[in-house]
C-alpha cells in the first residue's frame, strides 16, 4: 500500500495542488459576503445590454447579462478547477486527482494504523503521535 500511496502521490501532487489552489481562489468573494463587505448578491444587476433587432432568446435557454465584477472572476477559476478549460482531458485529470485525494485519504489512515499497531506490538511507548 505504502509504494502506491508514494508513487500515486508524485504522479497527482501537482494536479492535486492546482485544484486546491484554484479551489481556494474560487472562495475569496465569498469571504466579503461571510465577513460583513458588500457581496455580490446585494449589487444592483446592470441593465441588459442591447440585444440585435429580432433576436429572441431561444425557449430551451435563459439570456441573462454577463456576470461582472467577482463573479466573472469566479466562472474563470471554476472552469480552470473543474478542468474545463483543458478540454477533455483537463475534465478526466480532475476527476482523476478527485479520486487519487479520496485514495490517499483511506491509504494515509491505513498506514498510520498500521504504523501505531507495529508501534504498540514492539511494546514502544503509546500514543497518537511519535517523532
Amino acid at each position: 500500500m505504502r509504494k502506491y500511496h508514494r508513487w500515486l502521490s508524485v504522479i497527482f501532487g501537482v494536479f492535486l495542488l492546482w485544484i486546491s489552489i484554484t479551489g481556494v481562489i474560487s472562495q475569496i468573494p465569498m469571504w466579503g459576503e461571510m465577513f460583513g463587505g458588500e457581496g455580490d448578491a446585494d449589487r444592483p444587476v446592470a441593465a441588459a445590454p442591447a440585444v440585435p433587432a429580432g433576436f429572441t432568446c431561444p425557449e430551451s435557454m435563459v439570456c441573462r447579462p454577463k456576470p461582472s465584477g467577482s463573479r466573472s472572476w469566479v466562472g474563470v477559476v471554476h472552469h480552470l478547477h473543474s478542468g474545463e478549460t483543458f478540454g477533455p482531458l483537463g475534465t478526466v485529470i480532475a476527476t482523476l486527482s478527485g479520486l487519487a485525494l479520496v485514495f490517499f485519504s483511506f491509504s494515509g489512515l491505513w498506514l498510520y494504523i498500521q504504523m501505531w499497531r507495529n508501534r504498540k506490538d514492539r511494546a514502544l511507548k503509546p500514543g497518537w503521535f511519535w517523532k
